[in-house]
């Protein structure tokens, strides 16, 4: 959702006085909105009208001939029944932060080194970073997470 606000910021801050992009950048904020505001059966309850307004937008496409808010357009209507899944599932974030943070040690690690030098050495990380990670969202204690690991399961790490 983050990725599609920001286009329409774009979009809206390069052509001023397009009203199509501006409503859909405002039923995005309203879904947001609503998913923190209420619980899931009343964000799912008003997660319909919600759905519909969207409808409403892309039944009503874009100018082809602006050719940025037509290719903006497209993916919209490709994804339109993902979009709004955080409404009508508890557990679902309305952003993917947490699958950029959790990826982002790897990437950093690569930076660092430069690469990994073996399949091994790629999946002894994995696993590491994947406990430390569990460990830290379930507020718990890694060093002690890691040394019941290691008493339960020597062979992990070879």
């Amino acid at each position: 959702m983050p990725h599609l606000l920001r286009d329409l910021n774009y979009l809206n801050g390069k052509f001023d006085n397009n009203q199509w992009t501006k409503k859909i950048q405002i039923v995005l904020l309203d879904a947001i909105t609503l998913s923190k505001n209420k619980g899931i059966e009343q964000a799912a309850m008003e997660g319909v009208k919600i759905v519909q307004r969207l409808e409403n937008l892309l039944g009503k496409p874009p100018n082809q001939k602006h050719k940025e808010h037509y290719t903006f357009y497209k993916p919209m209507c490709r994804e339109k029944q993902n979009l709004f899944t955080f409404l009508f599932i508890k557990d679902v974030p309305p952003d993917n932060n947490a699958s950029e943070r959790a990826i982002r040690n790897v990437k950093v690690k690569q930076k660092i080194s430069g690469q990994f030098k073996t399949e091994k050495a790629v999946q002894n990380f994995a696993m590491i970073r994947s406990v430390v990670d569990t460990t830290i969202k379930n507020s718990m204690n890694v060093l002690e997470a890691m040394n019941l690991i290691a008493k339960l399961q020597p062979q992990i790490i070879n």
